[in-house]
């Protein structure tokens, strides 16, 4: 599964990340609900403009912690700027990652990776990483949308995840996606 063709999703189009439009279709809560908990420590990988993060923070609560991870800092300052003198403040850190992996040293206990692993020039190391930074027994939730990612080439992802470590857990329904629950 060759990436380097990919692109990221434009900071000049995140508004169409975070729409009320959007929740009909993927409801942060519902979709988020079952795999978080309170005083977890989650990280939303490729957060965007903090589409999931929000509803994370709700979810871990004022004991838990959310990362919210982007390589582009436009994504992350449109996220501070919907954080900015909420309650969300002290829940969720904003973090910049380099361009060629997360750089995390911190441990996690959930990762959501929502429409972000097609968008990444090195899956396989980011598989890895991601895996040296998930406490044991944490949980990834894996969601790529099915008219970029074809069956073939989400199997390949999911082989990475097992050549990495992980066990397929579930295959939760996401509408207009691929999907899969991974333990370390």
């Amino acid at each position: 599964m060759e990436n380097a063709d990919r692109r990221v999703y434009s900071v000049d189009h995140a508004g169409a990340l975070d729409t009320n439009l959007r929740k009909l279709v993927h409801n942060p809560k519902r979709i988020l609900w079952p795999y978080l908990g309170t005083g977890m420590t989650a990280l939303d990988l490729g957060c965007g403009p903090g589409f999931f993060t929000l509803e994370m923070a709700k979810i871990v609560g004022k004991t838990g912690k959310v990362i919210a991870a982007d390589i582009q800092e436009g994504m992350l300052e449109k996220l501070r700027e919907k954080i900015s003198g909420s309650e969300f403040e002290g829940m969720i850190c904003p973090y910049k990652c380099p361009d060629d992996r997360i750089g995390l040293n911190e441990k996690v206990d959930f990762v959501l990776m929502f429409w972000m692993l097609h968008e990444s020039a090195d899956p396989a190391g980011l598989i890895k990483e991601v895996k040296s930074i998930l406490n044991k027994y944490g949980r990834i939730l894996l969601c790529e949308p099915f008219f970029h990612v074809s069956k073939k080439d989400f199997r390949k992802s999911l082989d990475m995840f097992k050549n990495s470590g992980f066990v397929f857990v579930d295959e939760p329904k996401v509408f207009l996606c691929r999907s899969a629950l991974l333990e370390a």
